[in-house]
This record gives structure tokens, sequence and C-alpha cells, in this order.
């Protein structure tokens, strides 16, 4: 048995990718469907069960369309959405709603427990008075794994980040542990790609042999990191979709809560990052991708526009600088648009410049190698400004498949 198989339990659908042991890809599957949201944003857990289970029937599929056969899979894992949870009992099975990444209004929840109201674990015990005898929080990568075999109450290092577990330390910190609500319920955390336990029943009755292994997986963000093939200290990749995020592989980890920084463990290493309000989604505010498409051409990117551009939709900014009172900056507007959507990409390639200096004043190393994913990678203008702004070339990455990065990885693993 010589596949590997990941599943991305993404917010628009489940993909999955079987790689062989070098990593080449041999087939992929995907099935599409988003969870549809109650009052207080609560979702259904048992929908990320029925598209995971949906995508690997169609990947059953796709592996017999190439010769290939489920029962040659020794090794499964998955990765989800950071912050999204569910309360499960001692079988795994949800004993509350589940509530995804980017539910808000837990500040009490978070003042009692000395977190940001952004934290999972805030998160968390909201939905306490709410379950029916919880046992423990599962995010949605441990609820799925749990499915497929893994005994509930394991995670893995990357989606217990969100939740306040201490990546260096390796441990939960104390007020977590000794909440009386709270601490009962926090899972074990391992290692991405630790193996956990061979498959159960259902994923069996999806043609996966008894022997395979269901091994910690990561948060979707990481896994789509890995999916470019970054591995070594320096190795940067720039996210250009509605947003601007970048992620750097520091030998050391660096913070800054009050900017967005963090950094995952990965191995020995660490995957440092911050995210930017600006990015694309300012960009299809202003113009048409027919548009974007027509400027871009125009555009002399060897000629600055001379334009201090903070390209924003609205007010408010995490990184590189935390102000969530910085108003956009998109004026003096010259009279052709093309100059216009210039100096746009000039201020965003200058946040990301700034970006990446500030990860290195916090101690994480310089880019050595700068790759780029998301739709704005496809933009060869937007790419030559970028690397006239960073003093180095960028490369478009081959790819940024979540699920493929996640397979990769497993299969490297000894």
């Amino acid at each position: 048995m010589t596949l590997t198989l990941a599943l991305d339990l993404g917010t628009s659908g489940v993909r999955s990718a079987v790689v062989e042991a070098d990593g080449t890809l041999v087939a992929e599957a995907r099935v599409a469907g988003a969870d549809v949201r109650g009052p207080g944003d609560a979702v259904d857990a048992e929908g990320w069960w029925r598209r995971a289970e949906a995508c690997l029937r169609a990947q059953g599929e796709a592996l017999r369309a190439a010769g290939r056969s489920m029962g040659e899979v020794g090794r499964l894992s998955c990765d989800g959405t950071s912050g999204t949870l569910v309360l499960v009992d001692a079988a795994g099975d949800p004993v509350s709603p589940g509530l995804p990444y980017d539910s808000t209004g837990f500040d009490a929840q978070a003042a009692a427990l000395g977190v940001g109201a952004s934290s999972a674990a805030a998160r968390a015990l909201s939905l306490v008075p709410r379950a029916r005898g919880p046992v423990h929080i599962a995010h949605q990568a441990d609820f799925v794994r749990a499915r497929l075999g893994a005994p509930p109450g394991v995670t893995d290092e990357n989606n217990a980040l969100k939740t306040g577990h201490d990546p260096e330390a390796r441990a939960w910190p104390d007020p977590l542990v000794k909440h009386p609500a709270l601490g009962p319920l926090l899972p074990r955390v391992v290692a991405l790609g630790a193996a956990i336990a061979t498959v159960g029943p259902r994923a069996r009755a999806l043609g996966l042999p008894s022997t395979c292994r269901v091994h910690a997986g990561t948060t979707d963000s990481v896994a789509a990191f890995l999916a470019t093939g970054a591995r070594e200290p320096g190795d940067a990749v720039t996210s250009l979709g509605t947003t601007l995020v970048l992620k750097l592989v520091s030998p050391r980890r660096v913070d800054d809560p009050a900017r967005g920084v963090y950094s995952h463990r990965l191995g020995d290493l660490w995957l440092a990052g911050g995210a930017s309000n600006s990015g694309g989604g300012v960009l299809a505010a202003h113009f048409t991708p027919a548009r974007l498409t027509e400027l871009s051409a125009a555009i002399d990117p060897d000629r600055a526009t001379g334009l201090d551009y903070h390209p924003l939709l609205r007010s408010g900014e995490r990184f590189p600088v935390a102000d969530p009172a910085l108003p956009p900056r998109l004026d003096p507007r010259p009279e052709e648009d093309a100059a216009f959507l210039q100096g746009m990409l000039e201020g965003m390639a200058r946040i990301e410049a700034e970006g990446y200096a500030a990860l290195a004043d916090l101690g994480a190393p310089r880019p050595a190698r700068v790759m780029t994913v998301g739709g704005g990678a496809r933009n060869a203008a937007w790419a030559a400004i970028r690397a006239r702004t960073l003093g180095m070339p960028v490369e478009r990455a081959e790819t940024d498949e979540a699920a493929v990065g996640l397979a990769r990885h497993l299969a490297s693993l000894p």
C-alpha cells in the first residue's frame, strides 16, 4: 500500500488528493457544499462528515479511472479551517452546534478565560451551556478524523494554536487547563503527521483497507503552504487573494498578537505569518476582472507612479501595522485608470515588503525565496512591481491545493 490520501475541508466544499510515495499526484476529487448558518452562526457539524464521505466516494471513482484503488491507500488525514469547532461525546458524535472560524460575539467568554475575543477557546466555552454532556472539543478536522477511525479527543498542534495551545511549551496554558468548564474538554495534542490509529468501520466501508493509518493533520492554510514546496528557512509564500497574507519558514518562533503575527510549528521549524486587510478585494471594488486584465497590460512596471497608496476597502489594518482606525489612502487619483491601478499595486507591494521586514524585526529570517499563490499570482505586472519592491524575483507556485500539500507531506514521512 503505497498511496497517501488527504482531505481538505474548505468553506465551499471538500477536496481530496491521492499521491504516490514520491509525491506524484495520482488522482483528485471535489464535492461542493457550504455550511448553512443558523442563529448565532451555528452550523451542523454532521455536514462536514457528509461532504467528506461524498468526496471519499468520488475519490474512489477517480482512483478507479486512473487504474488504482482505495485499497492501496496506506496513510490518510485531513485539514480543516482553523478555529472551526464543535463539542463531541466519547463516541465522537456532536453534542452541540458547530461554530465556524469567523463567528463572533464571545467577548464575555474571552474575558472569563483571559484570551482574545477571536480565540477558538472563547467560542468553545460559549457552546458548553448549549451542549448535551460534552466530553471533548473537536476542531473540524478532528471531528472528521474521528469519523475515519481516530479516537475522539485528539488534535494536532496547528489546529490547537487558535484554541490557545502553546506550541513552544507544547502544552495547554494553566488558565485554560484550570477553567472548570473548559479544562476537562481540552483534547490531547500531537504533532502534524503523527500516526494516531488505523481506520474504522466508516472508512473501511468506503474501500479503505483495515491497515490504513489515520494521521494527525493541520489547518487549511498550513496545508496550502506545504503544497507550494516551501520547506527551508527563508522560504516565503505570499497569497494574493481577497486579502494579502504572508507566510515564512523560520528557525525560531516569532509572535506579535497585537499585529496578528503568529507562528505554527512545522517539525523543528516555524511558519511565521501575518495578514493585511489590503489585497485583491480592494481591486475588485474598483475594477471588473476584464478591466483589470486590460489595464494591467497597459502598465509599465519599471516606471513608478510616485503615488503613496495604502489600499483598503474600509478603515482598519492588521499587519504590518495594527491600527483599527487607519483609513484607506487612495488619493490623489490620476486621470488614467491604468495609473490608478498601478498605484494600488505599488501600495500593496510596499505592504508586502514591510510585512516581511516586520517578521525579520521580530527575529525571523529575511526571505530568500518568495513564491506566490492566489488569483493575483497570474498578474504579470503585479509580479514585476513586487519583484522591484522586494528587490528579488518572485515565482508563481505550481499549486497551493491544501489536499495535495498535506498528502505530499504525509507521504514524505518515514
